[in-house]
């Protein structure tokens, strides 16, 4: 089977060029199901921290193994790289830069995806995945921009105030559907603003969008805020939306 072109695992690396970002380009890594072909059209995951989810969390190795052995519908993947020290800084709404960094992906990122892949240009085939951090500022970025996402996998999302505060803005997020986790060990967590519940966290979140009409599926189970435990979920929060049966 490794020597058929059409089971190839393909992953390319590109440098996306901004004018909102201090340095001036993002890279991207971006994974292309086997049998791709330019003239279909595929639904899309847009990964946060994508170095990690292709390195630790092994989205690629997962997407490979569903859609051949468990015959998923074809789907691409797109990983953003993110600088660890300027992370916080670009994922928090109160970081100096996370209205750069937001414009980037949905004003520059996705139209440049959209123009050199055959990804599907609307809400219900674009998927926001992310964690910690990254999870939190997915859910951000489709309250910003709600005419471009609207489906979010959180992996033991960092709801801190100033994500609870924009969630409050909105009478309703009846468009939302959210796929998330928190593991139960994940009680306090050491991060650069301070040790965080993080099953309160994500609690206190979901009442609220759960409040404001958004359609979700949360799990809490044994884990740690390790990708050692994400990395064995991601199969299942995939399929919320891009299996043979998804949950939405």
């Amino acid at each position: 089977m490794s020597d058929n072109p059409l089971y190839k695992r393909t992953i390319h690396k590109h440098e996306v060029p901004s004018e909102f970002l201090p340095e001036g380009k993002r890279t991207i890594r971006v994974y292309l199901p086997p049998g791709f072909q330019q003239w279909i059209s595929y639904p899309v995951v847009y990964c946060q921290d994508g170095e990690e989810f292709f390195n630790f969390g092994r989205i690629a190795t997962h997407s490979q193994r569903l859609i051949l052995e468990e015959d998923w519908e074809p789907f691409i993947v797109v990983g953003v790289d993110v600088d660890i020290n300027n992370r916080t800084s670009e994922y928090t709404p109160d970081g100096e830069l996370y209205t750069r960094y937001t414009r980037f992906f949905a004003e520059e990122l996705i139209p440049w995806v959209e123009s050199h892949y055959p990804v599907r240009d609307v809400p219900d085939h674009r998927i926001l995945i992310g964690d910690s951090l990254g999870g939190a500022v997915s859910l951000s970025l489709a309250l910003t921009y709600p005419s471009l996402f609207n489906r979010i996998i959180s992996l033991s999302g960092a709801y801190y105030g100033p994500y609870i505060e924009q969630i409050v803005q909105f009478p309703t997020l009846d468009k939302l559907k959210l796929w998330m986790l928190v593991g139960l060990q994940e009680r306090e967590f050491q991060t650069d603003r301070g040790i965080f519940d993080f099953v309160e966290l994500n609690r206190s979140a979901v009442r609220l969008l759960e409040e404001k009409g958004a359609k979700l599926h949360y799990v809490e189970k044994d884990g740690e805020h390790k990708w050692g435990f994400w990395q064995n979920e991601l199969p299942e929060a995939l399929a919320s939306f891009l299996g043979p049966k998804p949950l939405f």
